[in-house]
């Protein structure tokens, strides 16, 4: 879990970056969640658009997708879901808090 600081530095973060995916109609699938998962490893903040044709609620997707990923939702922001994971890489210029 995040203080407010931390969480308001990481969504200040996030404001700048574009949507790396898309959840819709087909789901959390396999391949979904490597893809995620790789691009959290490259970047350690992610933000993810969760379309309305997923058919769920965007708290209970985000919440389920950062389950699977091992990561931590930052935000919820209508449509927008922000997760933050940190990378395993060693010389990464990792986010400080």
């Amino acid at each position: 879990m995040f203080t407010s600081k931390q969480r308001a530095h990481l969504k200040s973060l996030a404001s700048t970056q574009k949507p790396v995916m898309q959840v819709g109609k087909e789901g959390i699938g396999e391949n979904l969640v490597k893809s995620l998962s790789e691009a959290l490893e490259a970047r350690e903040l992610i933000k993810v658009t969760l379309l309305p044709s997923s058919g769920e609620d965007g708290e209970n997707l985000a919440a389920n997708l950062a389950d699977l990923l091992g990561a931590e939702v930052v935000a919820v922001i209508g449509r927008k879901a922000i997760f933050y994971r940190r990378s395993h890489r060693e010389h990464f210029d990792h986010i400080e808090f």
